[in-house]
């Protein structure tokens, strides 16, 4: 806690909806599940580390761009439209509290058919390895890398249709469950996935509802997860390069089918993967 004598700057940025920074800054959406993308200096660009900018309690991730040091951060799909602050804190120990307005938006419902029941009603020792593999994923989804990073854009793991499924309110037997976090993208049982930018791997295991999955630490909370593999290919610790495999499209743990669902994480926050997909990585 800072003392009673530091002094706190308010401001309030009225981000435009949808509009690019830059060729390294994702397009700012600032809504549920969105990605606020804020300029926080513009006399920053020359000095030696970025200033440490902290939103809902966690590290954000900040790039250095053209104008000086820039903020992204990730919007919960659970954040009321309305006001949403960040915190940078300036080297005189003050801090500098940024509001940025959320838009609502809403999404759409998905209603699936589960024919293993314990996947929409789970037993006592299944909720029992749930929690224990839900401490392993949230610890790898909010690990905090402190790396430089030029940009947040991501290559496609793997070709095939993007679903828009992002944020889909599920019903799995007509029983609601939390939304959809990532993007379903279509593919052949077996089809190689790819790594979409340089990382460690920081968790590999088979999870109830995910199956076989592998998460990737790309620095500064930028986090992605790659669910319903048929193999994962590497082990946690080693550290991947962009295009290596890691694994191969599958139908393991609460699917219909086969494809990959791929999530993407900034400070612990799912993201809409198509904002931070590479525009030269369009759908074939």
């Amino acid at each position: 806690m800072k003392p009673a004598s530091a002094l706190r700057c308010v401001s309030v940025i009225l981000i435009a909806f949808g509009g690019v920074a830059s060729a390294a800054t994702p397009a700012n959406q600032p809504y549920p599940g969105g990605i606020a993308v804020i300029p926080i200096s513009n006399t920053a660009a020359n000095k030696a580390a970025p200033q440490v900018v902290t939103a809902t309690g966690k590290r954000a991730l900040v790039i250095a761009t053209e104008n000086g040091w820039t903020a992204i951060v990730g919007v919960a799909l659970e954040q009321a439209p309305g006001d949403f602050t960040i915190t940078i804190a300036q080297a005189d120990g003050t801090d500098d509290i940024r509001t940025v307005v959320i838009k609502p938006y809403s999404y759409r419902e998905q209603r699936l058919t589960v024919t293993n029941q314990d996947y929409v009603s789970p037993k006592e020792d299944q909720l029992q390895r749930i929690s224990k593999e839900r401490k392993i994923i949230d610890a790898a989804l909010n690990n905090w890398r402190d790396i430089p990073l030029q940009s947040v854009e991501l290559a496609a793991p793997v070709a095939g249709v993007r679903s828009s499924s992002f944020g889909l309110r599920r019903f799995f037997n007509d029983q609601p469950r939390s939304p959809h976090k990532g993007m379903d993208i279509a593919a052949g049982k077996g089809t190689d996935i790819h790594a979409p930018a340089s990382g460690i791997v920081t968790a590999v295991g088979n999870y109830f509802f995910n199956g076989n999955t592998v998460l990737l630490d790309h620095g500064q909370g930028l986090v992605t997860m790659y669910c319903h593999l048929d193999t994962t290919v590497v082990a946690e610790g080693e550290t991947v390069i962009p295009g290596q495999v890691i694994g191969k499209v599958g139908a393991t743990g609460r699917v219909t089918g086969p494809h990959l669902h791929f999530a993407t994480y900034l400070n612990g926050t799912a993201v809409n993967p198509a904002w931070l997909l590479s525009a030269t990585a369009a759908t074939p």
